[in-house]
């Protein structure tokens, strides 16, 4: 039989019953005649206390022929232990604890370098997020990333869970592509061809003799080929790892993150709106659901103030604001932002900030940009200058969900194609989906990261993914 997990035993009455625990000591403090030692195993915040009966002062030959004396001995934070015992009712924080009377190490980690291992570099409760970032094959054992480790697992499983419940067919879409669904062109290349000589172009080397026979990429975004499905199966979802090479060295820019992006056939922007409510809604109802320790953690140690904010988006009614009143709103409040806002610039995060936090108090959705500064599949409005675009805003952080109606009448979106110097023939595979059973559809896609950086209130996006990729870095 497995034996129970932590925070399966924290839920147990202090009964009395034999168990064993799995986990690695986090904590170990020696009294007189008692040693105390907090073991984790990740499955939640808290800790189990298992307490051992010390020798006595000037030692008891009894007590050190145990079978366990010696390996408690070798015992020290961030050792791997095997702990039996009876569970008993706790007189301190927690209401129970194990009254161990079996000890196993399974790995040593020792407090001081030794025979070449230099010492284990957890000892200390708190570290910088910065040198933990050194170390993210470890990190993870610390408090605040298990519990974003977590939050991020429970908002997995509840993005799944929304759309399969709607009816939505999970899709898995190319890690490699040919096309450039943002027109960003900032992606990364794949290839199997030698570059040649030092400093030769990559654009002067023959890409039929490549591995696919023409350039090919890492994917920006799932949305094209999500397209295709949900003009078959009316409704489809992607989550899955996308890149961007950008040079940004930032706290809000990964070279490798996930995205969520559904893809709706036979709707408008006004079902995509209530889809992209509803999702966020559930998200954040989850988290508050089923990740209360941690949050509590996050709003004490991380930054005050973000369950009350989780709540406020759960509960409230989403203001709808078209780009243009937004414009105005931002132009006369007279607010001293870095970026002055001016009809047809892009919303920066401070205006989005502005508009949720002040203006509406509470989650906004713009719609109605400027084709200009949008994708080129988004629906053209009948003014011919805007399209039907939406950015979902909240407070505190700004856009986290950004989509559209696509556009499904073929001139249009080749006309907007070769406005943007597009290769039509290139998307002729796209361009069929508007030539074969066109249908009106919509989509919007949300930064897995951006989202656990609003739920724990982690400032620093590389620090809610296990293995950040970033500029100059690839090390783990």
């Amino acid at each position: 039989m497995t034996d129970p997990l932590i925070k399966e035993i924290l839920a147990l009455p202090g009964d009395g019953r034999e168990l064993r625990v799995h986990g690695w000591v986090r904590t170990r403090r020696d009294l007189k005649n008692l040693s105390f030692l907090e073991v984790n195993d990740g499955s939640c915040l808290r800790s189990v206390q298992c307490v051992f009966a010390a020798p006595p002062a000037g030692g008891d030959p009894a007590w050190e022929a145990a079978p366990w004396a010696a390996a408690l001995a070798r015992v020290t934070t961030g050792a791997a232990v095997v702990i039996s015992g009876r569970l008993t009712a706790s007189g301190g924080s927690q209401t129970v604890e194990i009254a161990a009377d079996g000890i196993t190490v399974l790995g040593e980690a020792p407090a001081e370098a030794s025979g070449g291992i230099p010492a284990y570099p957890l000892q200390k409760k708190r570290h910088s997020f910065e040198f933990l970032r050194e170390i993210a094959h470890l990190r993870a054992r610390t408090n605040t990333f298990g519990a974003v480790a977590r939050v991020r697992n429970r908002l997995a499983f509840a993005a799944h869970e929304f759309f399969q419940k709607r009816g939505y067919q999970y899709l898995n879409t190319p890690v490699i592509t040919a096309s450039d669904a943002e027109g960003a062109g900032a992606m990364f290349q794949v290839t199997t061809l030698d570059s040649g000589t030092p400093g030769s172009p990559p654009d002067g080397m023959d890409y039929t003799k490549d591995f696919f026979g023409k350039k090919t990429f890492l994917t920006v975004s799932g949305q094209l080929e999500a397209e295709t499905y949900a003009a078959a199966l009316s409704r489809v979802y992607t989550f899955g790892p996308t890149f961007r090479a950008e040079n940004s060295n930032t706290t809000r820019h990964l070279a490798e993150f996930w995205m969520i992006e559904p893809e709706t056939a036979f709707m408008d922007l006004d079902g995509n709106m209530d889809l992209a409510e509803d999702f966020l809604k559930f998200l954040f109802t989850a988290a508050l659901n089923d990740c209360a320790e941690d949050l509590a953690f996050f709003e004490a140690h991380i930054e005050k103030g973000i369950t009350e904010t989780l709540r406020l988006v759960a509960e409230s009614r989403f203001t709808h604001i078209t780009y243009t009143d937004a414009i105005k709103e931002l132009e006369k409040a007279g607010a001293a932002f870095d970026y002055r806002p001016s009809w047809g610039c892009d919303l920066q995060s401070e205006h989005e900030k502005y508009l949720t936090e002040k203006t509406a108090g509470g989650p906004v959705i713009v719609t109605g940009y400027p084709k200009e500064i949008k994708a080129f599949y988004m629906k053209q409005n009948d003014d011919g200058k805007t399209v039907r675009a939406m950015d979902v805003l909240v407070p505190r952080l700004g856009e986290i969900i950004g989509g559209s109606e696509r556009e499904d009448n073929l001139d249009r979106l080749t006309e907007r194609m070769r406005e943007t110097g597009m290769d039509t023939e290139h998307y002729s595979w796209y361009l069929d989906l508007r030539r074969y059973g066109t249908v009106p559809h919509a989509g919007f896609g949300m930064g897995f990261e951006r989202l656990i950086q609003y739920v724990t209130g982690m400032a620093n996006i590389r620090d809610v993914i296990p293995y950040p990729r970033a500029a100059g870095q690839a090390d783990f």
